[in-house]
């Protein structure tokens, strides 16, 4: 690459990076449905034109922002993962580091979590970022039940079809009622989540840290977790 070209890209990267943090400022201050070109180009002081080169639409900006909020959350998780310990409390550190992220990043979490936005849809391409975290639970509950005598949540006949489906769709080497399960955990901890972010624990949660600890304990031994070693 020639020395022309290098700065062309960092060029490139540099202006991406500033346009996506005028976006991300546009969503704190008024949400993901009010994001704008036209106005994220005016607060740059850019023309829409140029900036139509970066981001031909509303919509693959906030893609590529859906992208990164779903990495960031993926990373934060991946981060508090440590092999070492028992998959119990494997579990808990990824929860607790889903909840950190988020308190963290209140306007990021609702564009990928709360309310969807009119007239846009997620393409596929955001699937791979979004099952960072799904991904990881999964591989908890796997190493969990490697072996033995796992305490298994009880089969669930009515559910069989649907079970069996989602396990081979997403983990085919777990017990259709793990993964089933997995899928009911992992919707709940988006819950706890919003719940407490949004303020709908307000006048009822108060020792909230404490309560999303034990709410997920509570999720892991629903998957077939128990705290302690293997």
């Amino acid at each position: 690459m020639s020395t022309a070209q290098g700065a062309r890209a960092r060029a490139r990267i540099e202006v991406t990076a500033a346009i996506k943090d005028e976006a991300r400022r546009q969503l704190a201050a008024q949400g993901a449905a009010r994001l704008s070109l036209r106005a994220v180009a005016r607060e740059l002081g850019m023309v829409s034109s140029a900036l139509y080169r970066y981001f031909p639409s509303r919509d693959d900006l906030l893609t590529a922002l859906i992208i990164d909020a779903y990495d960031s959350l993926g990373e934060s998780a991946e981060a508090a993962h440590d092999a070492s310990v028992p998959p119990f409390e494997r579990w808990i550190s990824v929860c607790e580091a889903v909840r950190g992220w988020a308190l963290d990043h209140p306007h990021e979490y609702a564009l990928i979590y709360g309310s969807p936005v009119p007239g846009y849809t997620a393409p596929d391409t955001t699937v791979p970022a979004a099952a960072r975290v799904g991904l990881l639970l999964i591989g908890i509950a796997r190493d969990a039940h490697e072996g033995p005598a796992p305490d298994r949540p009880a089969p669930a006949d009515d559910l069989r079809p649907e079970a069996e489906r989602m396990a081979a769709d997403l983990a085919p080497d777990l017990p259709p009622e793990v993964v089933t399960a997995l899928v009911a955990a992992w919707a709940q901890l988006y819950g706890l989540v919003g719940f407490e972010l949004f303020g709908q624990f307000n006048r009822v949660v108060e020792d909230r840290e404490t309560f999303f600890r034990h709410a997920v304990g509570q999720l892991a031994r629903g998957v077939g977790l128990v705290p302690g070693p293997r």
